[in-house]
């Protein structure tokens, strides 16, 4: 191995109990690295075991190759290890074993792939029925026992999750884990959970002490979400446009939004952390295919606008002030949106984008500063956009 792992005592401790379980469930806050331990589990079992198979699976596929399958293969890349991946079935293959990657949107793959180790990332994504047709996937006969994987946020606490594997599920164990059992965090995203105890009760429940809550007084409501085989295409569009949220230890955003039809159709095309800037305009690079779209950022951030504007990108700050951030929000909650589901962290984000709550439950209208890197970068397009006297916008 080019680098030893960083593992953390608590999640190896508990993915490698004896005797093993058959349902293992990994719940808890934010950045407690669940998905990175399960990960580093994966790919143990993967070059130490033999004739085994690995299904690793979320709700959609698309959501999946942005997520665990993109750290699973940047962990073996960073450890140097062998690796045989077909990209284009996105299977992995080691000497006889196999990990193959899977939406729950492809279940005819599925059911005829017998599985020794299944892992379900964002776990609260699929339902009670998803949940037993992949059991029943869990059957390959070889030698150890054959185990389930699940990560997830604690979000509802009337989720079947909770209504039915937390009350005494036969052969189950069950993990709880905070931001505290990682000692690999780094202190500014650390203090950013702490600080949710300074705005809202529920959202520090659930992201920093990883306990059971509901999300109430959720911000938006006007959107669909809609299969990205259906998100159209430039050539379809009224106007095409940029959001960008800019951050490193936070992660950076970028949001694209096709107007078509008075239709917003939004699509997240970055969510990455540790990005200098100049990482991030050689990304945008990539993404954006036409730089004299307008592209819309954080204008608090003069110095990084000016290089991207030095690279060509035709890049405006955002409209910023006092009322900024609820005249945005409300402009942009009169408007159609569908948002394609091969984003997962704007559609994670919009669901859980809520409104301050008091000790007492009175609500305050302003949103919780966390994980809304997209939702900024979205208010920064629709609305700045709006603001410089685009024709083409309009109010539904």
């Amino acid at each position: 191995m080019n680098e030893k792992p960083k593992l953390i005592k608590k999640f190896y401790e508990f993915l490698n109990q004896t005797p093993p379980k058959r349902v293992n469930l990994l719940y808890g806050g934010a950045g407690s690295a669940k998905s990175h331990s399960i990960a580093q589990h994966f790919i143990r079992k993967f070059y130490q075991e033999r004739n085994k198979r690995f299904l690793v699976i979320r709700k959609t596929l698309p959501a999946l190759r942005i997520t665990a399958y993109k750290l699973v293969i940047d962990l073996i890349r960073e450890y140097g290890l062998p690796k045989n991946l077909n990209k284009t079935e996105m299977l992995l293959s080691y000497k006889n074993n196999e990990m193959l990657f899977k939406g729950l949107d492809d279940p005819e793959k599925i059911k005829s792939y017998e599985s020794n180790y299944i892992w379900v990332e964002e776990m609260t994504d699929i339902n009670l029925d998803d949940f037993r047709q992949l059991l029943l996937r869990l059957r390959r006969k070889t030698d150890g026992t054959n185990q389930f994987f699940g990560s997830f946020n604690p979000i509802s606490e009337l989720h079947w999750i909770k209504i039915k594997l937390f009350q005494g599920y036969s052969n189950t164990a069950i993990l709880h884990s905070t931001y505290q059992d990682n000692p690999f965090l780094d202190p500014e995203y650390v203090k950013e959970i702490e600080d949710l105890k300074n705005q809202d009760d529920n959202y520090y429940r659930i992201y920093a002490l990883g306990e059971w809550g509901i999300l109430k007084n959720l911000i938006y409501s006007n959107y669909e979400i809609i299969d990205y085989k259906n998100y159209p295409n430039y050539e379809e569009a009224d106007e095409v446009i940029y959001g960008m949220d800019f951050g490193y230890n936070n992660p950076s955003a970028i949001i694209e939004i096709i107007i078509k039809d008075k239709i917003y159709y939004e699509r997240e095309l970055l969510y990455e952390t540790r990005l200098t800037n100049q990482d991030l305009i050689a990304k945008a690079k990539e993404l954006i295919p036409d730089k004299s779209k307008e592209l819309y950022a954080d204008s608090s951030e003069p110095d990084r606008i000016k290089e991207f504007q030095n690279e060509g990108f035709n890049i405006y700050p955002s409209d910023k002030g006092k009322g900024s951030v609820k005249d945005g929000i409300d402009y942009v909650k009169r408007q159609k949106i569908k948002i394609s589901n091969d984003s997962p962290n704007l559609i994670k984000e919009k669901q859980s984008y809520k409104y301050k709550e008091d000790k007492d439950g009175n609500v305050i209208d302003d949103p919780v500063k966390f994980a809304d890197h997209l939702m900024d970068a979205e208010r920064y397009a629709i609305k700045t956009h709006a603001n410089v006297a685009k024709p083409q916008i309009w109010v539904i």
